[in-house]
């Protein structure tokens, strides 16, 4: 199974890197594990909402650009669904059982991810109420992936 992280900005500070780095790592004794980044777009925190949206639809073609059409895409959205592991656990596994070519995760830039690619998606996925700063957001996709992989394959992992 093929699996990619694909993901607007870049991880600057190392521990953020490094801690993706671990997850990705442990992933690869399960499935093909990438991790893509597209440029952000910036836009000044006084920005019209046109503003944000051109933003949005910059990041979105940059995005698009490695989407491959038998993709099986999830999207990280605030309104999206939450799981406990147990059902994202559930919920991987009828994913990578799709007959996708490769799940492919999407995690937007500060102001989200552009309309078109939210509507492409086959799930959107929340992480819950709270706002998580994008590096963090990041470090806990990867990590409930390798989570959800070891509870569905009845490995241990802690609770």
């Amino acid at each position: 199974m093929q699996v990619c992280v694909i993901a607007v900005g870049q991880l600057k500070e190392r521990y953020w890197r490094e801690a993706q780095a671990e997850y990705v790592k442990r992933l690869s004794a399960y499935v093909q594990m990438a991790v893509q980044e597209v440029a952000d777009v910036a836009v000044p925190e006084s920005a019209a909402s046109a503003q944000v949206e051109a933003a949005k639809r910059a990041e979105g073609e940059r995005i698009r650009r490695l989407l491959r059409p038998r993709d099986g895409v999830v999207a990280l959205d605030r309104r999206g669904r939450m799981f406990d592991s147990v059902a994202w656990s559930e919920r991987f596994a009828q994913l990578a059982g799709g007959g996708y070519g490769r799940v492919v995760f999407l995690v937007g830039g500060s102001h989200g991810l552009d309309d078109d690619l939210l509507q492409r998606a086959h799930l959107h996925w929340s992480f819950g109420p709270l706002t998580l700063p994008h590096q963090l957001a990041r470090v806990v996709l990867v990590e409930q992936l390798y989570r959800g992989i070891r509870i569905a394959r009845g490995e241990p992992y802690h609770k």
